[in-house]
Parts: structure tokens; C-alpha cells; sequence
């Protein structure tokens, strides 16, 4: 750690997401990130509603949208004729050394004159996307109990 970084050093671009239960079943929820309103829920097999993506599905897809992003600004500085990029994750529980392990199989279908050089190129830039990195790496996940108070009126 350099001596201008502290444990309190915020992201260049802190994010905020905020997910309230909605009531409509057990499990919906409602997601406000900025100015953008999402729900999620479990599958109707998993005794939800189906009213929206489950937690795993918008992890999946945090990491394909930042991988497909990754490579689109990659490809654009070194001016290469990328067409549309195509991610495909895939979440899945394996044993390895004994214990289940969370694996992220993800599939990548570039398509564009690009030579065998800079596919590969690109194959090595997606691993360096940010969700993946963090995903790779592990994360710290403080958590805090917020008080709520008491509705007016009410005894402390």
C-alpha cells in the first residue's frame, strides 16, 4: 500500500446499489442502480416468482457485459475491425481438492478479420476485465447493521 492509499480509499467511480423486497412473493425484489430500476427473484422451482433474473444471473451477466466491453475498448485503440462480440457465461459447482468450487465457464465468439495473434491477444485481454479480475482475486465484503428507528411516537 503506498503511503497516499488508506483502507478507506473509495473507487474512481463508487457504485451504489440498492435492493428493497417488493412483497409480490417471497423472494422479488426491486434494484435501483442510478436511474435504472431492475427486479430480481428466484425461479418458481426455487419457490419465487420468476419476476426477474436470480442473483447469480445478474452476476453471470455483470461478467459477460464487462468482458464484451473489455475487448470492444481494447479492439477500438488498436483499430481493429472487431464485429459484434458474443459472451456466454455459464455458472456451475465442481469438486476440486474435495471441496465444491464456484466455476465461471465463459465463451467468447469474436468475429471480424482478425489475425490468430490478435485473438489471441484478445483471449488474454478478457481475463483482465474487471469483474473477472475481481472474481479471480477474491473480494472483501464488509457488512454492517443499520439501526432502523422507531415510528414516531414509540417507545425506545
Amino acid at each position: 500500500m503506498t503511503a497516499s492509499m488508506t483502507s478507506e480509499t473509495v473507487a474512481p467511480h463508487p457504485r451504489l446499489a440498492i435492493v428493497s423486497e417488493t412483497g409480490e412473493g417471497p423472494f422479488s425484489s426491486r434494484i435501483s442502480i442510478g436511474d435504472h430500476r431492475l427486479n430480481a427473484d428466484e425461479p418458481v422451482s426455487a419457490g419465487g416468482l420468476n419476476t426477474g433474473p436470480d442473483p447469480y444471473e445478474y452476476l453471470l451477466a455483470g461478467l459477460g457485459a464487462c468482458t464484451a466491453m473489455t475487448l470492444r475498448l481494447y479492439a477500438t485503440r488498436k483499430d481493429w475491425h472487431l464485429e459484434p462480440v458474443e459472451v456466454r457465461v455459464r455458472h456451475v459447482e465442481r469438486a476440486t481438492g474435495g471441496a465444491l468450487k464456484d466455476v465461471f465457464e465463459r465463451e467468447i465468439r469474436l468475429s471480424g478479420p482478425l489475425s490468430a495473434d490478435q485473438r489471441s491477444r484478445l483471449l488474454a485481454i478478457a481475463e483482465r476485465c474487471p469483474v473477472s479480475r475481481t472474481l479471480s482475486g477474491g473480494a472483501l465484503i464488509e457488512t454492517k447493521l443499520l439501526e432502523v428507528a422507531p415510528p414516531d411516537g414509540a417507545d425506545a
